[in-house]
């Protein structure tokens, strides 16, 4: 008996003893995975910061995911990520496009490379405006003499706009050259919001004030779609414009119509490549294999990655200025405007505001380049950074706007203080108006039995989304959102040196392009980020500048937790989606690319100067 129990003691001592170790072991060993993948993080930190010299070749403009005007996420943590920790989706990944253009300058003037290949498989899109400066600094690269050659399976309208700018365009033989024109498509929940008995308390001014039609149409309404079929068009015609120039060819010839593409594609038995060779879309039809043989013949070969010789944009170190403190401050809004603090692919009305009365406080910057690209937001964080902005003027700071792909509503408001607004002809802006959404839930929680009561000392305390709203504080609502528009009017007027009426006539929540908005006497002028710098010299009487960008440089410990979340919410989705049925996926993909009503709007006054148009074009 006592050997019997000998045993069992025995055992249980050697399992616990087997079990500590196998927690010992494991735990160590995630100890030693992550003492490896920092040691590797602040190697490939270390590194990134070492200048690094460029292989003799070419410049691989092989871009991923999209082009902004700021990233939500640094492109120096994106790219050791990448090298350390594994990338999220590259149709996710958002690149810079200011240092994609500094690149492509540089590379201009740098010995070691022989000339361009456009690799634009993985490039998913950026604004006309962004893609308009690329293009510029495309067309100074081929100036300089150097070969620019695209290469791709198929093109995109996006992708095709900068291919336009090679010398060269190569097609599979399986590929098509996508042209189609731009369109707009919203979603409506009138009918959504009466079955599931929703009141929706709006409350606007403006005629073409579409940004609340979603909660009271089941489609759009006709003063929308004039105006929005108005400059949807001028962007059409602006791209056919550039990309026929570039091909020498008409604007008819690149895009002669649906029913005359047709019958040329009924010519060719569907041969989509073929049609875009004999049309001039495309200069040569081959497969990869063919093109890297030919790249190899003009970049030469390199043995060690067995393949022609070149650099990635995203390997191509850049030079940082002589001069470490620069003369003229850079600052970027860019997404919707929020109160409070900048979160990603936001601007913070707070984190904005911050950094102008920074800019205005530093004896050494001299003028203020503001980078607008926002379809506008929140009312009062629009006035929180419009103020700042204006006492930098008042400080003797000249203000230059340079508006990017979006300058609407609460966006124009924030450029109101300018001495000068530079927008490009691709620019959407203007969008002057205001409303103000209250939606209540009492119809819903009485069709199952659930009922809202209490007292209040005044109808205006009163409220609650469980309950109607009381017909004070709906009369209180309207009264604040039409003295907030007659305030954007005044601002706008005292800007524009014309009277509220002469504003108002141009107002109403009505869209512009940049050329309009010049014509209509709301832009100073049409040109690109370069000409905003140039201008801000020209204010502040500088002979010689640098810029100085007010934007944070990651550090390590940014680059180790900022990727790890990256990685992880780009995850998330794909393992989610596995469960949901496709059409509920194409529904929830559709509500997240409508700008502004699923962000977490936060006014305070529940007032928004915000144009959900704007960023709806594909």
């Amino acid at each position: 008996m006592r050997m019997i129990g000998r045993f069992i003691a025995g055992f249980f001592k050697w399992s616990w003893r087997l079990l500590n170790f196998v927690r010992e072991f494991i735990l160590n060993l995630f100890l030693i995975l992550l003492v490896v993948m920092v040691a590797g993080a602040w190697f490939q930190y270390n590194r990134s910061t070492t200048p690094v010299e460029p292989t003799k070749g070419a410049l691989i403009v092989d871009l991923s995911g999209v082009v902004v005007d700021k990233p939500s996420v640094s492109n120096k943590i994106s790219k050791i990520g990448r090298q350390l920790l594994g990338a999220s989706s590259d149709r996710l990944k958002e690149n810079s496009l200011f240092d994609v253009v500094d690149a492509i300058r540089q590379a201009k003037d740098d010995t070691n490379i022989t000339g361009m290949v456009l690799d634009l498989r993985d490039f998913a899109g950026a604004d006309q405006p962004a893609l308009r400066y690329i293009g510029k600094a495309l067309h100074e690269f081929r100036d300089a003499g150097k070969p620019i050659y695209a290469t791709g399976d198929s093109y995109s309208q996006a992708q095709y706009y900068l291919a336009s700018f090679a010398s060269k365009i190569y097609l599979t033989p399986q590929g098509t050259v996508d042209l189609h024109g731009f369109a707009t498509n919203g979603l409506y929940y009138k009918s959504l919001l009466e079955k599931l008995k929703v009141t929706s308390h709006v409350f606007r001014v403006g005629t073409y004030k579409s940004a609340v039609e979603p909660f009271l149409r089941d489609d759009m309404s006709p003063a929308a779609r004039e105006a929005d079929s108005r400059w949807v068009g001028e962007l059409w015609q602006n791209y056919l414009n550039t990309v026929s120039a570039n091909r020498q060819l008409t604007p008819a010839q690149l895009f002669p119509g649906a029913q005359e593409i047709i019958a040329g594609l009924q010519a060719v038995d569907g041969d989509t490549a073929r049609y875009a060779k004999e049309n001039k879309l495309v200069d040569e039809l081959a497969s990869r294999a063919m093109v890297n043989h030919e790249f190899t013949k003009v970049f030469g070969w390199d043995d060690s990655i067995k393949d022609y010789k070149g650099t990635s944009i995203y390997d191509y170190p850049l030079k940082k200025p002589d001069t470490p403190d620069g003369n003229i401050a850079v600052i970027i809004a860019s997404g919707a405007i929020m109160d409070g603090e900048e979160t990603p692919g936001s601007v913070g009305g707070d984190t904005t505001a911050m950094e102008i009365r920074q800019a205005r406080l530093d004896p050494k910057i001299k003028a203020i380049v503001f980078r607008v690209n926002s379809p506008g937001g929140s009312v009062t964080a629009s006035e929180t950074i419009r103020e700042e902005l204006a006492a930098a003027k008042e400080a003797g700071k000249p203000v230059v706007v340079s508006m990017g792909g979006m300058a609407a509503s609460g966006g124009y408001w924030v450029s109101t203080p300018a001495n000068y607004i530079i927008a490009s002809p691709g620019t959407l802006t203007g969008s002057i108006g205001i409303f103000g959404v209250i939606n209540t839930v009492e119809n819903s929680l009485d069709a199952i039995g659930v009922h809202t009561d209490g007292v209040a000392t005044s109808p205006l305390a009163d409220v609650a989304a469980t309950k109607a709203l009381p017909p004070e504080v709906q009369q209180l609502m309207q009264l604040t959102i039409e003295n907030g528009y007659r305030n954007f009017l005044g601002l706008v007027a005292k800007s524009r040196h014309k009277t509220p009426e002469q504003i108002d006539a141009i107002a109403q929540g009505h869209v512009w392009t940049g050329s309009d908005a010049k014509a209509n006497g709301l832009v100073d002028g049409l040109g690109d980020f370069d000409d905003a710098v140039a201008k801000a010299a020209e204010l502040a009487k500088l002979k010689s500048w640098q810029l100085s960008w007010y934007q944070e440089d990651p550090g390590f410990l940014d680059l180790l937790f900022s990727q790890m979340d990256a990685s992880a919410r780009a995850a998330l989705p794909d393992a989610l989606k596995v469960w949901l049925p496709a059409p509920m996926i194409d529904v929830m993909a559709a509500m997240k690319e409508q700008p502004g009503l699923f962000d977490n709007l936060n006014d305070p006054q529940n007032r928004y100067a915000i144009c959900l148009t704007c960023g709806q074009v594909k």
